[in-house]
This record gives structure tokens, sequence and C-alpha cells, in this order.
């Protein structure tokens, strides 16, 4: 058993991953911990995320083990960057694929130039609404506990900021745009939000986290690549892989 990896993970290591589509942050979470724990022997390890992703997302986690626990509000409170596939004409209860479309809209007076002028309107401090069928807590529970039982509930509106917004296609019915925002920023309600702005509704269809802070997902692992990479540590006796970024 190699005593040195056993050691970097309780001294602390912030790894980057690129979640899978359909995963929870905490699937990957877990899945992580049992990899290492198996791989290097130990009984117990503590690891968690800094910044939740929906099961339909894809792109950056950060995940932090041992001490280096501590550091995963300092992550959180980074600004995120996001590559975001809207479709307009139509809504979801959701804002996104999770539910089935409930209804549509006009899309024939939308145009390229419209598109980009909205974008501009929605730079800098904006107060969002965060939607229902989220995992923000409402009386100790998540709200989206209450929205698949049907219960409404009322949630408060977050200030949150964009500091970048650029179109990056525009292929109707569907657009593609980068996003730069504060945390605790919902793309599924900027979605909701856009589409009434444009006098038509919108949907998010794809989302991928690209950044958090200076933390690139071109610079993360898969679970396969890391798998890979902690059975070559344990098999080497003065490893000196080096797992954070």
């Amino acid at each position: 058993m190699n005593e040195k990896g056993r050691c970097i993970f309780e001294e602390g290591q912030v790894l980057l991953f690129d979640k899978p589509q359909y995963w929870t942050s905490f699937d990957l979470v877990n899945k992580v911990r049992i990899m290492i724990r198996s791989t290097f022997g130990l009984k117990k390890l503590k690891v968690g995320h800094a910044g939740t992703l929906d099961p339909l997302a894809t792109g950056l986690l950060i995940v932090c083990t041992g001490k280096a626990t501590k550091k995963i509000d300092e992550f959180r409170d980074l600004d995120k960057e996001y590559i975001a596939t809207l479709h307009l004409g139509a809504t979801t209860p959701s804002f996104d694929l999770e539910t089935e479309t409930d209804n549509h809209y006009p899309t024939d007076h939308i145009t390229e130039e419209m598109v980009k002028d909205v974008l501009v309107s929605f730079s800098g401090e904006q107060k969002q609404l965060p939607p229902m069928y989220s995992a923000k807590l409402i009386d100790g529970k998540r709200a989206y506990e209450f929205a698949r039982k049907g219960i409404e509930i009322k949630l408060e509106p977050v200030t949150v900021f964009f500091r970048e917004i650029e179109l990056i296609s525009f292929n109707l019915p569907d657009i593609k745009i980068r996003l730069m925002c504060s945390k605790g920023t919902y793309i599924r309600s900027f979605a909701r939000d856009f589409g009434e702005a444009l006098k038509s509704g919108s949907y998010l269809s794809l989302l991928e986290r690209t950044a958090i802070g200076p933390h690139n997902v071109k610079n993360a692992y898969s679970i396969e690549k890391f798998k890979e990479y902690i059975e070559q540590m344990n098999s080497s006796c003065c490893s000196e892989t080096i797992l954070s970024e």
C-alpha cells in the first residue's frame, strides 16, 4: 500500500473534474471518495465540492479532499463561466429539460440584433428569482421537493451580477451564449427571464460550466482519467504525481 498516496489525500487535494451529464454533484463526490478510499485503503476520508451543478449540466466541479475541504467556501465565492444553449419559443416548469414543455410562443419577430441588444440589458447587477425546481433551502427542505408535489411556495429574489455575456451562435430556435456571473446565479432563471425580455419564451436545453475563477474545465479530470492516475500513484513507491491544478 502506498502510504504517500494516502497522506496526499488526507493532507488535502484540490481536484478539478468534468462532471458527466445526468450525474448529481453528490454522485461525483461519492464516486471520488470511494475510489480514493478503496485504492489507498483509507477507512474514511472527508471529500466535498464547491458549487453544485444540476444533473443535466456538465462541466467543472471542484472537489476537495481532507484538510483542503476548508477551502470550499473560497471557491464557492468565485465567479463562474458557463456556455449555455437556450431554446426559444417554448417554456418548461423547471426552465430546463427536467420537465415537459408547457407553453409555446412566437419567435418570428426575433432577430440576431434583438438578441444581442437584450443580452446587453442583462449585463451588471440583476434581481433574479430562483427556480422552483432548485436545491434552494426553504424551511429546511429543498425547493424542488415542494415543486414536485405541486405545492406553491414563495421564493425571494436574489441579487446576482453578470460580468460578461456574449452571443456565440444564433440559429433559431436555438442560441448559444457564454456568461460569466457571480455565485448564486441560476442560468435556468436567466433563460426564463431572457425569453420574457424577448416577448417570447425560453428554456435551458444545454449547460456546461467552463470555469470557476482561474480554474478551467480544460484542466479537469474525467472519472476514467482520475482512476488511471490514482492507480498509477498507488503502484509507484515514489510517485511525484501532482493532482491539483
